[in-house]
């Protein structure tokens, strides 16, 4: 069988340096960012490259019906919509760009962790009912905290870097390296996670020993109240063991980037989302801690230099 020349399906919007970079290396592709998973599973033989951000899950199913299929690149940080044990049972490549989002998933966290200690989305909320609340609302003052990070990878080694001026100790723990400390974060165990944070975030993929990770009994280990902060996966944390631990007192905020269902209506169908929404003490957003408008130009960036690298590997 005749080896297909190397071209590119593109089926999620990507900021145009990825194509502009494409094509100044001669690289052939479609952008196809309207494209379903049907209409893709039906000319993905075409193709022996697949770029896609979290528009659908590529399964065993659709590598099977791409046999030229030579690398899936993710416009983003987290694999965990591509099936990564059957691409590399079929010698598929996988690449990503966690590097392109770290700074914002940095920021936006730590905004929210500032907005729940300083009660800042209660107190807008109230003023807007005509409330003007000033000593049910005073804040906290984050300095002299021990912020935990679970996971310190791109992300969470953004969060610490973005939390060196604000007079916090930062420990981190992770389960896949150990003698990563560094100017911004001291390495810790569980344990001691568990007896110093103030704050928990996690900076974790989702993988069959992280999902319902944070649970009761997860949460039950802590020796002090904590704010918990969650910008990895949703399906990491059990969202009634959180209101729980906000009703017990055990949490005193949670803020949400992600949650184990997204998008409606299938979200307001759960029956965790009416009291997650209510509570005065949680913050959500829209799955975006990661999508700025600068980590749109650098998640492409960094994506199609790693494609071309890899492509210019393959041809040696």
């Amino acid at each position: 069988m005749t080896k297909l020349p190397t071209r590119l399906l593109i089926v999620d919007d990507i900021h145009p340096v990825f194509a502009e970079k494409l094509t100044a290396k001669n690289i052939a592709f479609d952008y196809l960012p309207t494209i379903g998973k049907d209409e893709a599973l039906q000319i993905i033989h075409q193709y022996t490259g697949l770029v896609i951000r979290s528009k659908f899950k590529v399964d065993a199913a659709f590598m099977d019906a791409a046999p030229e299929l030579r690398f899936i690149a993710r416009g983003g940080a987290g694999m965990d919509n591509i099936d990564d044990a059957h691409a590399r049972k079929k010698g598929i490549a996988l690449v990503n760009a966690p590097e392109g989002n770290r700074n914002a998933v940095g920021e936006h966290m730590v905004g929210m962790l500032l907005g729940l200690m300083n009660n800042l989305y209660r107190g807008n909320a109230e003023i807007g009912n005509g409330l003007w609340l000033r000593e049910a609302n005073r804040g906290l003052e984050l300095a002299g905290r021990t912020v935990a990070l679970i996971g310190y990878g791109n992300n969470g080694g953004a969060m610490a870097r973005k939390l060196a001026g604000f007079d916090v100790k930062v420990i981190a723990y992770d389960k896949y390296k150990t003698g990563f400390s560094d100017e911004y974060a001291t390495e810790a165990t569980m344990e001691e996670v568990a007896d110093q944070a103030d704050v928990l975030s996690l900076h974790i993929p989702l993988t069959d020993a992280s999902r319902g990770m944070v649970d009761a009994a997860y949460l039950a280990r802590f020796r002090k109240p904590i704010f918990f902060l969650n910008g990895a996966r949703g399906e990491i944390v059990h969202i009634p063991a959180i209101l729980s631990a906000l009703d017990a007192g055990r949490l005193l905020g949670a803020a949400f980037d992600v949650l184990p269902v997204e998008k409606f209506p299938a979200l307001a169908e759960q029956p965790w989302y009416e009291p997650l929404m209510a509570h005065d003490r949680v913050v959500c957003s829209p799955h975006v801690a990661g999508w700025s408008v600068e980590s749109y130009f650098k998640i492409a960036d960094v994506l199609v230099e790693k494609v071309i690298g890899l492509i210019e590997d393959s041809a040696e």
